[in-house]
């Protein structure tokens, strides 16, 4: 048998398969002769330009809530037992409300004494006055020597210190009783209560503290360097409650504080809007205002360490670097890297790169300046 049949089979499926690839190959080009190469997709855009826009000029910072003024409620005698606390914790008082009262019958039965003694020392002094008013009638008489004369304008006058010295011993007694009834010294919200019913009271001695007519200020903690800009009356909005307070500043610190360099500005804020002293708070001052280049937040690629958008030039992007600056709401301030006629795409920007092809499809109108 010739076996020389196989191989011409295989020498002719070789030349076919070369033949069907030739083929293929020119099937693929196009008329010029160059490969015929699918073109790239395009990603369908919308394109914005920085709108500008007036923002207000804020200052931010940090500080703590604290009440205006304080008072200490004490008492002003010692050694007497609270009887009756009035008031607690929260509680709104007026001025000259009775806060609490001490034990009181010591210092009653010491006021009767010192009243008995000034009445016996009106006595002495009425008579003490007849005296010496007869020696004088007799002085040109000789009936009574000089001696006897000056002995009873002497005794006298005695008398009458005597009994001023128990007037003022009845006053102070009675201003002892009187300070057994501990009245509020002003308007204000009870902020502490220290003493309970039965004790033992010193002079001096803390029972409450008393916010001043309830006010309450905004410590906020401003670096030196900004001092100079925050003026009385200005608003300051902080974080308080379910959403923003809004406060005035009353005024600022002359001097800083020399390990943080940083210095107080005091904002009165609202009474009875959630806030409580003590507690910590975040807010910004209002400095004024200015106008700003303002772009959509989606319009911003964080990459490499810095803030980009990507600027539409024809069917392609180019991405550019921007120096954002402050936020409000959806928008992004930009400081610099993009001048105000030039559009940039406005959102999807995740899935762009330098060079891509796009296609710029209903463009976002630019609304007026406000």
């Amino acid at each position: 048998m010739d076996r020389r049949i196989p191989q011409r089979r295989r020498a002719w499926l070789a030349v076919m398969s070369t033949a069907l690839g030739v083929v293929l190959l020119l099937a693929l080009r196009d008329p010029s002769g160059d490969e015929a190469v699918p073109p790239p997709p395009t990603l369908a855009v919308r394109a914005v330009a920085p709108e500008p826009r007036t923002w207000p000029s804020t200052l931010p910072a940090v500080g703590s809530v604290a009440a205006w003024q304080e008072v200490v409620v004490g008492a002003e005698i010692g050694g007497q037992r609270l009887s009756r606390l009035l008031v607690d914790v929260g509680d709104t008082v007026r001025r000259g409300q009775l806060l609490a009262e001490l034990g009181a019958g010591p210092l009653q039965v010491q006021l009767d004494a010192s009243r008995a003694a000034l009445r016996e020392a009106q006595v002495m002094a009425d008579d003490a006055a007849r005296s010496a008013a007869r020696a004088l009638e007799l002085r040109d008489s000789g009936l009574m020597s000089r001696q006897s004369i000056d002995q009873a304008v002497a005794a006298r006058d005695a008398a009458r210190a005597r009994l001023a010295a128990a007037r003022a011993q009845v006053e102070a007694d009675a201003m002892r009783l009187g300070y057994a009834r501990i009245l509020a010294p002003d308007d204000g919200v009870v902020s502490a209560r220290a003493a309970v019913e039965g004790a033992l009271v010193q002079e001096g001695a803390e029972l409450l503290r008393l916010q001043r007519q309830g006010r309450l200020e905004w410590r906020a903690e401003v670096p030196a360097a900004d001092l100079a800009r925050v003026a009385p009356g200005q608003v300051a909005r902080i974080a308080g409650g379910t959403g923003y307070l809004e406060g005035r500043v009353r005024k600022v610190a002359p001097q800083v504080d020399p390990r943080t360099r940083t210095g107080l500005v005091y904002v009165d804020l609202p009474v009875g809007d959630g806030v409580r002293a003590g507690q910590f708070a975040r807010g910004e001052l209002l400095l004024g205002t200015r106008e700003v280049l303002t772009l959509p937040e989606s319009a911003l690629l964080m990459r490499d360490g810095g803030s980009h958008v990507f600027l539409v030039e024809g069917d392609t992007v180019r991405q550019r670097k921007v120096e954002p600056g402050a936020r409000r709401g959806d928008r992004v301030e930009i400081r610099a890297g993009l001048a105000p006629g030039e559009r940039v795409v406005e959102s999807g920007v995740a899935f762009l790169a330098d060079g891509v092809a796009v296609r710029v499809v209903g463009d976002a109108a630019v609304a007026d300046a406000r």
